[in-house]
């Protein structure tokens, strides 16, 4: 909408334990628990409105062909050596145990309930032999602990680099404090990590072929499916070479979206990657055949979001499941609550009572009012856009606040404070609702008011509209019927599809989310359509009634 060429992509992470776990738990394989997750949540994004150019995976052939071939290039840059480590295995089957399978005491914060790879409490990498008195989460023994041969990407001949990097981004201005704060300390207690599993679940090692146990760690595979996924991109739409746009082009802007749980693979695993496949770090190289590849831009992370003052836990029920979700409530309430009270600086709480609250106050009754009773009012007394007559000082103030929101509004969300940009945005709905309280229109009977009543009501047209485009981003199901209540008959904003393809170098099946984002109205003002009709509308927005909240409580319980 601002006029710049963007590239939305990212897919289901399907490799690691967690998959390999759940689908012994169920008897059945991987892939087949892969396949049915990943359809779920294509159409659980699909059903939010989330405009993705490719969501794909990271089983498909080309996303293993591309990581291989990072991976070669990182290791013949020098940035992957081999070390003996020590492996946890099950005492009682003498299966591996990978690190994340692992809890224990964190030997550095104390705190329980760190996991073999990382401590969520402190943020500092670590290896199972680190723990206190570890654990298998799942059978509860103490696992042992047996010497294996690893792959270890060499982060401390990356540090230097790593840290100009930062240093660099933070002078910048533009990281979140929280996040360039946190990722600069995770350099302090930096160390070569390992970038393979004995695990028989994930991508073949390159050159460890007769090795079969052995795969490339999910983390290390999971970041690169950025670059897989824009390589997968462009090889679909027919020019193959298209994703250097955006991945070799120093100018192009690079944007990371994530909890902040997982900032150290963003901030530090995945710059590190690139910076070894670039040869950039302490042992020089040349970059591969990728070119020399883009760093982030920024990470932009968020804080935690607890439920009910709960940490999130499906296996305690303490959980939002989308489908369940939008089967009772609308998607734009959903995304206008997470948009307005999200864990965008710090860590937030979902709460039934708020999420109605905010639907109702401001949602329903500030922005949907102001929709219904301008289109209603424009029904009953013209039953089309009128022109409007000379304006008045209280019609122009309006008009003027509102035609500044874009540049505001849009600089906010161009710096990812979205929070920001949604309150300012319905701000501007305030003064429109209280622009209709002070002209009264519903009171202009006599016919000597005729013209100023149709200069109010195209001055309520005009800034609907204005308002509309503006809350596009935020709230895009909404936005097309808004658009449609004013006799409007463009799409507002285009939504993603479903499509089910068949993978680019085999033969498997599985869908895909995409769409065609380029026919969108300027991030601008916009002028509306005089004579475009307009009939009696119907309320965009559901209010809910205050005894749900009782409801999903009960429901959260049960």
């Amino acid at each position: 909408m601002a006029g710049h060429d963007v590239l939305m992509v990212s897919g289901t992470d399907e490799h690691g334990t967690p998959i390999l776990v759940a689908a012994d738990e169920e008897g059945i394989t991987p892939r087949a628990l892969a396949d049915r997750n990943n359809r779920i949540i294509v159409e659980d994004l699909v059903a939010l409105g989330l405009s993705y150019d490719l969501f794909t995976r990271t089983t498909t052939r080309n996303h293993y062909a591309v990581v291989q071939q990072m991976f070669e290039t990182v290791r013949d840059n020098g940035y992957m050596i081999e070390q003996t480590t020590s492996g946890a295995i099950s005492p009682s089957t003498g299966r591996t145990l990978p690190d994340r399978y692992i809890e224990g005491t964190c030997p550095l914060c104390k705190t329980p309930g760190a996991r073999g790879d990382q401590c969520d409490a402190c943020g500092n990498q670590l290896d199972p032999t680190d723990l206190i008195d570890p654990v298998s989460r799942i059978n509860g023994e103490t696992p042992k602990f047996i010497e294996t041969n690893h792959y270890f990407l060499d982060l401390p001949a990356l540090a230097e680099a790593l840290g100009e990097w930062l240093d660099e981004r933070e002078e910048s201005g533009t990281w979140r404090p929280n996040v360039i704060k946190f990722s600069q300390n995770i350099l302090k207690d930096i160390r070569p990590r390992a970038m393979t599993r004995d695990i028989d679940w994930g991508i073949p090692v390159p050159g460890w072929e007769d090795q079969p146990s052995k795969r490339l760690y999910v983390w290390f595979d999971a970041v690169i499916g950025y670059l897989s996924a824009s390589v997968e991109w462009a090889r679909r739409i027919g020019e193959p070479e298209a994703w250097r746009k955006w991945w070799n082009n120093p100018e192009a802007l690079t944007y990371y979206f994530m909890g902040k749980d997982n900032i150290v693979f963003h901030s530090q695993i995945w710059p590190a990657e690139l910076l070894g496949q670039n040869g950039k770090g302490a042992k020089g190289g040349k970059p591969g055949p990728f070119g020399e590849l883009n760093l982030p831009t920024e990470v932009v992370s968020s804080e935690f979001l607890t439920m009910e003052g709960k940490k999130f836990s499906s296996s305690k029920g303490v959980v939002i499941y989308v489908r369940d979700v939008l089967s009772r409530y609308q998607a734009d309430a959903l995304r206008y609550f997470i948009s307005a009270a999200g864990p965008e600086n710090q860590d937030a709480d979902f709460t039934w009572a708020e999420f109605v609250a905010r639907t109702n106050n401001e949602l329903v009754a500030g922005w949907g009012n102001l929709v219904n009773r301008t289109a209603a009012m424009i029904a009953k007394n013209v039953g089309e856009v009128p022109a409007a007559g000379e304006l008045e000082d209280v019609d122009r103030a309006l008009l003027s606040q509102i035609e500044a929101g874009f540049e505001t509004v849009g600089g906010m969300i161009r710096s990812h404070r979205q929070r920001a940009a949604i309150a300012e945005i319905m701000r501007l709905v305030g003064e429109a609702n209280r622009y209709v309280s002070e002209t009264e229109p519903f009171k202009m009977k006599a016919p000597e008011q005729r013209q100023r009543l149709l200069t109010v009501l195209h001055t309520l047209a005009q800034a609907v509209t204005d308002l509309n485009t503006m809350l596009a981003p935020f709230l895009p199901f909404s936005a097309n019927l808004v658009e449609k209540a004013l006799g409007g008959d463009r799409v507002v904003a285009p939504l993603p599809v479903i499509e089910e393809v068949t993978d680019l170098d085999g033969d498997e099946q599985y869908p895909i989310i995409t769409g065609d984002y380029t026919d969108v109205p300027a991030w601008a003002h916009r002028e509306v359509k005089v004579g475009a009709p307009v009939s009696k509308p119907s309320p965009i927005f559901t209010k809910l009634d205050p005894k749900i909240v009782e409801e999903e409580l009960a429901r959260l319980e049960s």
